[in-house]
């Protein structure tokens, strides 16, 4: 489907202020789209899962990147406790204003996030919230069948719940040196007959909603579908990153990503419920460069640049909910604001973001999410505040550039050298990368992380030798 069919497909648009799509009003039980919507002036939008009934907010909350006691997030402060205190009032936020999606996972927090979770919901009644956790049996360690089975009593363990709503087999259709797609998926799920233990699982009603994230190669994608097809397997859902920039754009950000475009339409015409993850591309639509932000400012003057990038992800019909790693209080009430309700985009916005997307994946930044996958490096590379920042640089428009004698051109260089030091501790920096390739096949985004590192590291090294 292209884009004009795309926008014909999620309805009838007049004005941004006057709108009423089709893809919001599938379901009596859904918030209508009234007219003058305005943001944060009316009440949470809701889709309708098809298969259960569940009234869903189109707001996801994901427990990623929780607090912790020392400021910031584990990134920040690796060693620190998890704020339970501030947790417990962004999810008494979060029910209070609509928010019921709640997504966590295992290996989330280093582990933490679903007993901070489990200790945050249980405050509240059962039925206010439907929790979305995942089978996250990375580790050859935990491919064995009990360890996988293990791991799942453990989620209810710390999630203090009997049921899981939403059942994820976590990140599939990633590859390494050694296995292919295929070879791994079936190593976590096929051969040690766990995905049949999780259908069983959901026929005795510990599992609402069994589906699958999906990270990679595209055939075992379409194979998933084709099991979906053939009736083998029956997915209740699929999550998959969606933003105005994967739309057309992933293959191009990362050659062996495939675009959201394929795997939305793949999903909808076969009526599988859709969750949207990376809705802001691990916060980059959020930062975007100068130039950018000053288009969006021109059109919508006091919209955060943020916004754009949820009404998007939101506006499809059969989106279920869009995820948020929400880590401070400021981001949970902006972005319940902006689904409350949803304001959807019109052909014209769409039009507008395409272009946005043309001019973004032509910045040579590097597809990191911050989403940690591939830490911790065993020769102490910090690799996403690596990323990070030297991201930050280009997209601020603050990278040394023009006439390399110039003045300019030098205090450039020098707040850039001082910036990389600052962010990025010396023995943590680029140059200490050997290659190991470790980290590469943790990667959902399947960056070539040292050839990446390798590239920054040479850049910086030619900067302080002018």
């Amino acid at each position: 489907m292209d884009r004009r069919e795309f926008i014909k497909h999620i309805g009838a648009v007049t004005v941004a202020s006057s709108v009423v799509l089709s893809a919001c009003q599938s379901n009596d039980n859904e918030t209508p789209i009234a007219k003058n919507v305005i943001d944060g002036q009316g009440e949470m939008t809701y889709r309708t899962n098809p298969n259960t009934g569940d009234r869903v907010s189109l707001l996801g909350y994901g427990m990623m990147r929780l607090p912790v006691e020392e400021g910031g997030t584990l990134r920040d402060h690796p060693n620190s406790p998890i704020d339970q205190e501030l947790v417990n009032q962004e999810i008494d936020y979060a029910l209070e204003h609509g928010v019921n999606y709640i997504d966590t996972s295992p290996v989330y927090c280093k582990g933490m996030s679903e007993h901070a979770t489990g200790i945050a919901l249980a405050r509240h009644p059962r039925n206010s919230y439907y929790i979305a956790t995942k089978l996250s049996n990375f580790s050859p360690s935990t491919w064995s069948t009990e360890a996988s089975k293990t791991m799942f009593e453990n989620s209810l363990k710390e999630l203090q719940t009997d049921y899981v709503d939403y059942l994820l087999l976590h990140s599939i259709g990633g590859e390494s040196d050694e296995m292919d797609c295929m070879t791994m998926f079936n190593a976590r799920y096929m051969d040690n007959g766990i995905l049949d233990w999780l259908v069983e699982q959901k026929q005795a009603g510990r599992i609402r909603n069994l589906g699958f994230s999906f990270h990679g190669n595209p055939k075992l994608f379409d194979t998933m579908l084709q099991w979906h097809d053939e009736g083998r397997y029956h997915w209740d859902f699929v999550q998959i990153q969606m933003n105005y920039v994967d739309w057309n754009y992933a293959h191009v950000i990362e050659e062996e990503n495939v675009n959201a475009s394929y795997l939305y339409n793949e999903l909808h015409r076969r009526g599988i419920p859709v969750v949207i993850m990376e809705p802001l591309l691990g916060g980059r639509l959020a930062n975007q460069p100068d130039f950018i932000v000053k288009q969006m400012k021109e059109r919508e003057p006091e919209t955060p640049v943020a916004r754009w990038a949820f009404r998007y992800a939101g506006t499809p019909e059969g989106i279920l909910t869009v995820l948020s790693g929400m880590t401070y209080m400021e981001h949970l009430v902006q972005n319940v604001e902006t689904y409350s309700p949803l304001r959807p985009i019109t052909a014209e916005e769409d039009e507008f973001l395409m272009k946005v997307a043309e001019e973004f994946v032509e910045l040579k930044t590097v597809p990191c999410t911050s989403c940690n996958y591939c830490m911790p490096c065993p020769y102490g590379l910090n690799i996403p505040v690596i990323f990070s920042y030297y991201n930050a640089c280009i997209t601020e428009g603050k990278m040394p550039a023009g006439n390399t004698e110039a003045k300019a051109y030098h205090e450039a260089r020098k707040r850039f050298l001082i910036g990389y030091d600052r962010n990025v501790p010396s023995l943590r920096q680029a140059n200490h990368c050997i290659g190991c390739n470790q980290c590469v096949s943790h990667c959902p985004q399947k960056i070539d992380i040292p050839t990446e590192l390798h590239r920054i590291d040479d850049y910086v090294e030619q900067l302080k030798r002018m």
